[in-house]
Formats: structure tokens, sequence, C-alpha cells
């Protein structure tokens, strides 16, 4: 059975985001196994510096690179676009390589440059910003809408 990982910086705190995760994570078990990986975001001063913040996000890094399992997709701003069908084949395209996927997304500040350059791709949803907790919950819906249209369940429109 494929393996996608999600990792991810920060922790859903409400109910409804934990929730959604829950019910994605449901629908995909039928497809896939999924972990989902919460690591600690670093904190910050009220007004951090350039400085305390790239080496928050290099801290950040060494708890991710632990994590990191098979083919690597970031999440990132600047990342390749791809519309719903597009994530559908390079999932497929993926396991016939790797039989686990790892997806990462960062903390509020992103990600360090030593992540994005250990990522085999870079993947953007939009060029909008989004917080991190809704950001995975967009992300296992893309997931899942992937592996519908990979196995013909109807769901993707």
């Amino acid at each position: 059975m494929y393996k996608i990982n999600i990792v991810c910086v920060g922790g859903l705190k409400e109910k409804y985001y934990m929730e959604a995760q829950a019910d994605y994570l449901k629908r995909l078990s039928k497809f896939c196994q999924v972990s989902v990986t919460e690591l600690s975001e670093q904190k910050l001063p009220n007004n951090p510096s350039e400085q305390d913040i790239k080496n928050n996000l290099e801290k950040e890094a060494k708890q991710i690179e632990k994590n990191l399992k098979g083919f690597v997709f970031v999440c990132d701003v600047l990342g390749k676009k791809m519309s719903s069908p597009e994530i559908a084949t390079n999932i497929k395209k993926v396991y016939d390589n790797f039989d686990t996927i790892t997806f990462v997304i960062g903390s509020s500040y992103g990600l360090s440059e030593s992540i994005k350059q250990k990522a085999n791709a870079r993947i953007s949803f939009s060029d909008c910003t989004f917080p991190h907790h809704l950001m995975r919950i967009i992300l296992l819906e893309q997931i899942y809408r992937g592996m519908c249209i990979n196995n013909n369940v109807t769901y993707h429109k």
C-alpha cells in the first residue's frame, strides 16, 4: 500500500481543523497509509530580525530532516503550481519509483533553504499565503482528490 508522510511545523488547535483532518485521513485510508507528524514551531521574539528568523528556520529544518522519507514535496509559494489532475499524475509517477511520498508544510515563516534544496519538488497551491493549519487541510483535500482521480472514483469535477 502506498504511504504518504505529511510533516508539519505547528499543530492543530481548533476543533474544526482537527475534524477536517480526521475526515480526510479516513477517506484516504481506502487508498494509502497516511501519517501526520507535527513538529514544534520555534518561538521568536515579538519583532524578530531576519537573522532570528533564519536561525529558527534552521532549527526547524533539523527536526524536519529526521522525517524526510521517499520522494519529498515541499509546499512553497514559489513552487510549481499544478492543477488537481496534474497533482494526481505526479503522485502516480512518483509511486512508480518510490513507496513513500513526504509532503512538508513549514511554519508561519516558511521553510529553510536547506529543506527546499533537499526536496525532490516544490509545489505551490496559490500565490496567496495560507496559515499552516489551513494549508494542511488544503493539502489533504488535494491528495484525496488526486487519489480519487487515479482510482477512477467519482469526486473530482
